[in-house]
């Protein structure tokens, strides 16, 4: 006799400050790699060897990498903000940040010809927006939690019950 093993699965919700930071990882994975794919380019590793960002017209020195170095550490903080920050700031920084990039991410498209760049940036743009709306839709204590109550052994042995709201997505 065959089990259908699927009809067993249970689905369990994901906490939003988890896919929040899911998220901001999946698209510092497509941005990186859009970088790194670039220096298959000869155009780019001419550009690179000479100090120069080609079609931009930017110099590559301590600025531009400071700045660059700015740019990157911002996504790959909200990482973080993402699972340590309270409710309130997290929204706040996930929607103000993420349509930021995404702007930002789509300014810097324009005039693009190769392929591999403007899907990358098009999968970075979407999962931003994505970040955004998440965070936008965070629900609220009455809409959308349950409560789990946890119960720990403290050092004397008695019992301390702890309650906390996670949002159901």
């Amino acid at each position: 006799m065959t089990k259908n093993r699927t009809a067993d699965l249970h689905d369990t919700a994901v906490d939003v400050k988890v896919v929040l930071s899911g998220l901001w990882i999946s698209m510092l994975f497509v941005f990186a790699y859009v970088d790194i794919f670039g220096f298959f380019r000869a155009d780019v590793l001419r550009g690179a060897l000479a100090g120069e960002v080609p079609g931009a017209g930017l110099v590559i020195d301590q600025t531009f990498l400071a700045l660059a170095t700015l740019f990157v550490l911002v996504p790959s903080l909200m990482v973080v903000v993402s699972l340590l920050a309270p409710a309130k700031l997290n929204r706040t920084a996930n929607v103000v940040v993420g349509l930021l990039y995404a702007a930002t991410v789509a300014l810097l498209i324009i005039g693009e010809t190769w392929i591999y760049y403007v899907l990358g940036s098009v999968v970075e743009v979407l999962l931003l927006l994505t970040i955004a709306r998440v965070a936008w839709a965070w629900p609220g204590r009455s809409a959308g939690t349950r409560t789990a109550t946890t119960v720990h052994s403290s050092s004397r042995g008695t019992a301390v019950v702890r309650s906390q709201d996670h949002p159901v997505l």
